[in-house]
C-alpha cells in the first residue's frame, strides 16, 4: 500500500464510533494555595532578586486565584530546607500522594460508570511528574483491586496534552477491541503533583537569570474517566460524553517552545513566549480536519461553526485562552468551564483538560450546547483535540478531596 493511500486512509469520515465516556471525574487535594500565600513562601525561600521581584509581579497578574497544592507551601519533603527535593524524594512523594488522588479519582469515575472493576480491561495512565517503574498505574491499579490481567500503558513526554493523548489511545485501544468483538472498558488516569517542583524551579531562576512562569501557575490534580465500547454494556448503563472523533497535530519547528526538562531536582517546565500563538495557529485546522471527518455534525452537508460548540480548551494560560478563543471567535461564555478551571485551579498539567471537561458538567455551568471541542496543547508543540456529544441528565461528582485525601503526614 502506498504512503498517499495510507495518509488517504488515515484521515477516513469517523463512522459510528460507539465509545462512550462513561464516568468521569477529578480530584483535587483539600489545600489551596492564594496570590498572597506564594507570594510569601517565594520571599521566605529566596532572595529578594530582580528576577524574583518580575515573579512576584507576574503572581499578582496571572488570573489565578487559587491553585491547590498536595500540601500546604510547609515541607512535606524538604520544600523549604536550604536545597530543593531530589529527583528520588520526589518519586517517593508522588507514589504515596498521588496514588492516593489518582485512586480517589478513579473510583469516583468508576463510581458513576456503575460498572465492576472487574471489568476494567485496560488502564492508559499519564503524567509528566514522575518516571517511576513500575509506573504509578501499577500502584493505582493494585489500589482499586484491578485484575492482573489489565492490560496498563503509561504515557510519558506529552506533558498538558496527556489527558486527551490518553484518551486517544484508549479510543484507538477501543475501537480494535470493537473490530474482535470484544468488550473494552478502559480506564484512564492523569496525575500530577506540580507544586513539588516549585522550589527547583526558584532555584534555577536565580542561578541562570531566566524568568520562569511554571511556578505561579501550576497545581497539583488527578483525573479519570471510563471509555467503553458499549459491547456487554448493562442496559442500565448511561453514557457522559459519546465520542464523535479525535485527531493530533504536531506544529513543525515548535520542539522548544513546550518543554518539561528533566533535572536532578526534577522537572522544569519549558513555556516560551509563543505558545498562545502557536496553540491558537493550530486549534483552527484541527478543528476543521475533524469536523470533515464526523459526518453526523452535518447531515444537511452544511458544517457547524466553532460557536456552535462548548469549547474545553486546556488552560494553559490566560493568554492562551484568550488566543484560541479570538481566532475562533469564540465569546468567553464558550470557554467558561476553561476559564473557572484556570481561576480557581490553576494549570494542573495533564490532568486539567479531563478536569475541565468535568467541570463543563456541573449545573452552574448551564444546560450548554450538544457537543463540545475538547482540545490541548503539549510538548513538540502537539494539538490534541477531540469532539463529543453530551449525554444529558447525569449529575456530577464533587472535585475537591476530603481532608483525608492527598494530605502529607507533615499536616
Amino acid at each position: 500500500m502506498s504512503p498517499a493511500t495510507l495518509a488517504a486512509q488515515a484521515q477516513a469520515s469517523f463512522p459510528d464510533t460507539g465509545l462512550h465516556i462513561m464516568g468521569i471525574a477529578s480530584q483535587y487535594p483539600d489545600h489551596a494555595v492564594g496570590v498572597q500565600e506564594f507570594r510569601e513562601f517565594v520571599l521566605k525561600n529566596t532572595p529578594r532578586t530582580p528576577i524574583i521581584e518580575k515573579l512576584l509581579v507576574f503572581n499578582e497578574s496571572t488570573g489565578i486565584d487559587t491553585r491547590h497544592t498536595i500540601s500546604e507551601l510547609i515541607d512535606p519533603i524538604s520544600v523549604n530546607s536550604t536545597e530543593a527535593p531530589t529527583i528520588d524524594q520526589l518519586s517517593e512523594y508522588f507514589l504515596k500522594e498521588g496514588v492516593k488522588i489518582a485512586a480517589a479519582a478513579s473510583s469516583k469515575a468508576i463510581e458513576e460508570w456503575g460498572g465492576d472493576v472487574s471489568e476494567i480491561t485496560h488502564v492508559i495512565a499519564v503524567t509528566c511528574t514522575n518516571s517511576a517503574n513500575p509506573g504509578y498505574d501499577y500502584y493505582v491499579a493494585r489500589e482499586l483491586g484491578l485484575k492482573s490481567t489489565v492490560e496498563r500503558t503509561l504515557l510519558h513526554g506529552v506533558g498538558c496534552a496527556g489527558g486527551l493523548a490518553a484518551l486517544r489511545n484508549a479510543a484507538n485501544i477501543a475501537l480494535g477491541a470493537t473490530f474482535l468483538n470484544r468488550p473494552a472498558r478502559i480506564l484512564i488516569v492523569a496525575c500530577e503533583l506540580t507544586s513539588l517542583l516549585i522550589r527547583s524551579e526558584l532555584d534555577l531562576m536565580q542561578k541562570t537569570g531566566n524568568f520562569r512562569i511554571g511556578a505561579a501557575i501550576f497545581s497539583d490534580c488527578a483525573s479519570a474517566a471510563v471509555l467503553s465500547n458499549g459491547i456487554g454494556e448493562s442496559p442500565d448503563a448511561k453514557p457522559v460524553y459519546d465520542l464523535l472523533g479525535w485527531d493530533h497535530l504536531t506544529v513543525p519547528e515548535t520542539s522548544g517552545d513546550i518543554g518539561f526538562d528533566i533535572h536532578p531536582h526534577g522537572w522544569n517546565a519549558v513555556l516560551t513566549p509563543k505558545v498562545p500563538a502557536i496553540a491558537a495557529a493550530g486549534t483552527p485546522p484541527v478543528f476543521g480536519s475533524l469536523l470533515s471527518r464526523i459526518p453526523s455534525l452535518a447531515p444537511d452537508g452544511v458544517a457547524p461553526a466553532a460557536a456552535d460548540f462548548d469549547w474545553a480548551v486546556h488552560p494553559g494560560g490566560a493568554k492562551v485562552l484568550l488566543s484560541v478563543g479570538k481566532v475562533l471567535g469564540l465569546p468567553l461564555e464558550h470557554l467558561r468551564a476553561s476559564w473557572d478551571i484556570y481561576k480557581n485551579r490553576g494549570n494542573s498539567s495533564s490532568a486539567t483538560i479531563l478536569s475541565v471537561m468535568h467541570r463543563l458538567r456541573e449545573p452552574d455551568m448551564g444546560e450548554g450546547r450538544e457537543n463540545v471541542v475538547a482540545v490541548a496543547f503539549g510538548p513538540s508543540v502537539a494539538v490534541e483535540m477531540c469532539i463529543l456529544k453530551r449525554v444529558r441528565g447525569v449529575a456530577p461528582h464533587a472535585d475537591v478531596a476530603p481532608a483525608s485525601v492527598g494530605s502529607s503526614d507533615s499536616e
